[in-house]
């Protein structure tokens, strides 16, 4: 399916150095930004006290986080949990305060508030040590993940284009978190499963590029590898639109419309997915042309029958 067909190749290899100059230096400021500032972790990965209080009507969200925001809390999730009248509330560690007194002590300010009264169904206490465990297993993952689309590429196509893919793909990782980093957004599990959602999502982007090229070449010998690797792109400009900007709709409309609940997770999705555009074509692109790809590498040699002796 084609919205529309670009009947000319675009010179996107002519351009080449000046898009990786770009990535470059998007990515050191990324990795600035992580280490000067560094991620604002979560509840689950910091540790904290987490509460889970039900009404007999739906209560309003926003007035339960100002209530809590009063009582100092101002990094407090409250978001619904099961249905519209149960309510999950995760407050971060306070040195000094048992988890007991924390959950006295909201319980007291939500009950101050007018409407309906919470009744506390559940109360637990995430310690720091489950946090460390929790962001070690997601680096682990992430490890993993990286590992097995390395292997799977080097395995379908070669190797030049496994690295090209994973450097794009990690370029796209980095920013997520420099973003993330540089105002502080609070970074929480959701968060994490959106940024392996994204390598996921790249890679897929990179493959179909990368089977163009190979294709390409061997139906077409005629043309340089940066020509080949301008028709690979500009051929699936149309599918890259409709793939892309289908998605990014459904991800604009949790951003929009899914409430705090769900917005960084849709925001690093939003992230992801636009340079996620950028770097499958315009940096995986230029690596792989630049780490030598040719032709050769995809057509075998036809083997010279031997005559026979007689």
């Amino acid at each position: 399916m084609e919205f529309f067909r670009i009947h000319k190749d675009i010179p996107f290899m002519k351009h080449a150095l000046v898009f990786n100059v770009i990535s470059l230096v998007t990515f050191l400021l990324a990795v600035f930004f992580l280490a000067t500032k560094g991620l604002h972790f979560s509840v689950e990965f910091t540790g904290g006290t987490l509460m889970e209080v039900s009404y007999a009507e739906a209560p309003a969200l926003e007035k339960l986080r100002d209530a809590l925001a009063k009582e100092g809390y101002q990094d407090a999730q409250v978001q619904n949990f099961g249905s519209s009248r149960d309510v999950l509330i995760r407050l971060p560690n306070r040195e000094g305060m048992e988890t007991g007194k924390v959950s006295e002590k909201v319980m007291a300010s939500l009950s101050a508030l007018e409407g309906g009264k919470p009744e506390l169904r559940r109360v637990e206490f995430v310690g720091p040590q489950v946090g460390k465990e929790l962001a070690s297993d997601g680096a682990m993952a992430l490890l993993l993940v990286i590992g097995g689309i390395v292997v799977y590429l080097a395995m379908r196509f070669e190797w030049r284009f496994a690295v090209s893919a994973i450097i794009a793909n990690l370029h796209d990782v980095i920013i997520i978190l420099g973003f993330f980093a540089l105002f502080q957004w609070e970074f929480s599990l959701p968060v994490l499963a959106a940024t392996l959602a994204v390598l996921g999502y790249s890679v897929n982007e990179s493959v179909v590029v990368f089977d163009r090229v190979r294709e390409t070449f061997k139906k077409k010998r005629g043309l340089t590898t940066p020509q080949v690797l301008d028709h690979a792109i500009t051929s699936t400009i149309s599918r890259t639109i409709i793939t892309h900007g289908s998605t990014q709709i459904m991800v604009l409309s949790m951003l929009l419309f899914g409430g705090e609940t769900l917005y960084y997770f849709s925001l690093a999705l939003t992230i992801g997915i636009c340079f996620g555009i950028y770097s499958s074509v315009l940096v995986a692109s230029p690596l792989v042309m630049w780490l030598g790809v040719s032709r050769e590498q995809f057509i075998q040699p036809k083997k010279e029958k031997q005559e026979a002796v007689v």
